[in-house]
């Protein structure tokens, strides 16, 4: 249990570590002072940094999973389900570094693979069951093209990561994934469905103020 504990620590530490600071930035180093153990310690459970990060990603991609079967699971309709998502990626992207996928595509490839596939299959479902469960609901618009906008709303998703787009813009990843994400929604629509949206935005708001 001990040694469960330890590396559950030395992953927690450093995922925290390199959301805030990107993957390039940390070193074992950094990880070893902030956890107050050695760096030998942390190679006792990870052979290197590669490693760590590969299995950083894979409990990133795992709890993503959990969180959007969740969402679709409680949401009383399509459009609810996006603004709860929109809660997950404030709660994700606010204090997240937005070099993190740059450095994982340059430094860590085969774990940026495992990223893509994820992003690529299981994400693109997500967004494909919503927006034919809104047509079906007559929230979103009937004659939606559902393959060309899955794949541009997956993309899209990523967009607020590229260095020449984030370098620009004196907003935090959440601020931008939301006003991106609400644009996408809004161009889905139906009459229906935009009077929904209206609804859900003003409570969201309300719970800012």
């Amino acid at each position: 249990m001990a040694t469960l504990d330890t590396k559950q620590r030395i992953k927690q530490a450093a995922t925290e570590l390199v959301m805030q600071y990107g993957i390039r930035s940390v070193s074992m180093d950094d990880i070893a002072t902030n956890l107050g153990i050695s760096k030998k310690t942390i190679y006792l459970y990870f052979k290197d940094k590669d490693e760590l990060v590969d299995e950083i990603v894979d409990d990133i991609i795992v709890n993503n999973r959990y969180e959007c079967n969740a969402d679709r699971g409680r949401a009383e309709n399509a459009i609810h389900e996006i603004f709860l998502v929109m809660d997950m990626m404030a709660e994700m992207f606010t204090a997240m570094n937005p070099g993190i996928l740059f450095d994982m595509q340059k430094y860590h490839p085969a774990t940026y693979r495992k990223f893509l596939k994820h992003k690529n299959e299981f994400l693109y479902n997500v967004c494909r069951e919503n927006l034919e469960r809104g047509k079906q609901e007559e929230l979103y618009r009937p004659d939606l093209a559902v393959d060309i906008l899955c794949r541009y709303r997956v993309e899209t998703m990523f967009i607020p990561f590229n260095p020449d787009f984030h370098q620009s813009l004196k907003y935090n990843l959440a601020k931008i994934e939301e006003e991106i994400i609400i644009h996408f929604l809004f161009g889905l629509v139906s009459i229906k469905g935009y009077k929904l949206v209206m609804k859900y935005w003003q409570q969201r708001e309300s719970k800012k103020n």
